[in-house]
């Protein structure tokens, strides 16, 4: 590999996008080598580098594109996301790079940087005590708890009232909370996923739901929907709030016809997504990657 520009794909395993992406990426002229972040770390004075990076021993990668981080330890997560942020130091492309992700995993920081922006977001509570929750819900009971670090619509819970308030131990030690929106007709559960890259809206879709919770793997179905409307707008500025090179931004419509932004996805799937567009969205992520390493 000596003297070859390479792009290094971290992934956990050759899923659905990885090989579409890899083909991608290869069409414009630069080859991949897919690693687990978990084969990664640091080796300071045992590598050129001073990172542990299985086939860049001897050299950096052209560029970087993080299609995963994956589970693992405080610890583990904390490494994973160190030797992003070596790259970054060291000159390397990433995308997303260890900010972006940090502050997307994070659902709390996410609220704070959107508020900041002065985008229109649900308000929310992140607290290490139960207090402060049970006050938001004896004034406004009707409150979602999220997992500060949840994804794909897992360990949701619509609360009704202080006595609903699971112990902390059941939250990681977190109440993360936001008001209940309720849908524009009774019944009708849909929001919007808008597919972001390089500062464009490349795809978005409607998401209707068997219930409040509309994510894909929890059954929900899926319609096109517009990239270059108010929402589509409103996400392009969400995923630059957060300073994210490509995100899935969720946003759902009050009953007042307000477009709010919920989440912003720094690592988002796009399978359910692709099954609807016209856009071949590993194509979009490719062209920014390759325009972004400069291959």
């Amino acid at each position: 590999m000596s003297g070859e520009r390479v792009a290094l794909i971290l992934t956990e395993r050759p899923d659905w996008h990885t090989p579409r992406l890899v083909r991608a990426i290869e069409a414009r002229g630069l080859p991949c080598r897919c690693v687990s972040p978990r084969r990664c770390g640091i080796a300071v004075g045992h590598t050129a580098t001073g990172l542990l990076i299985p086939g860049f021993e001897d050299t950096l990668p052209a560029g970087v594109f993080v299609r995963a981080v994956g589970q693992g330890s405080f610890e583990q997560v904390t490494l994973r996301l160190g030797v992003l942020h070596a790259l970054h130091d060291l000159g390397v492309p990433v995308c997303n790079d260890a900010r972006a992700i940090e502050r997307c995993v994070d659902k709390s920081m996410t609220s704070f940087l959107l508020g900041r922006a002065g985008l229109p977001t649900p308000p929310a509570l992140a607290t290490q005590e139960a207090e402060p929750a049970r006050h938001i819900l004896d004034h406004a009971p009707d409150q979602v708890l999220k997992p500060l670090f949840g994804a794909q619509g897992r360990g949701l819970q619509r609360l009704g009232g202080p006595d609903a308030l699971p112990d902390a131990d059941a939250v990681g030690g977190v109440y993360y909370l936001q008001p209940f929106i309720p849908p524009r007709s009774e019944g009708a559960w849909w929001d919007r996923r808008v597919f972001v890259v390089g500062a464009h809206a490349v795809a978005a879709m409607t998401r209707h739901g068997r219930n409040w919770i509309t994510n894909v793997h929890q059954g929900a179905t899926c319609e096109a929907a517009p990239a270059d409307d108010e929402a589509a707008a409103l996400a392009v500025r969400a995923a630059a709030a957060v300073g994210a090179r490509y995100a899935g931004v969720d946003l759902i419509q009050d009953r007042a016809d307000r477009w709010l932004v919920l989440e912003v996805n720094s690592m988002p799937a796009w399978q359910g997504l692709q099954r609807v567009s016209a856009v071949d969205i590993a194509d979009a992520l490719a062209a920014d990657f390759v325009e972004r390493v400069g291959a």
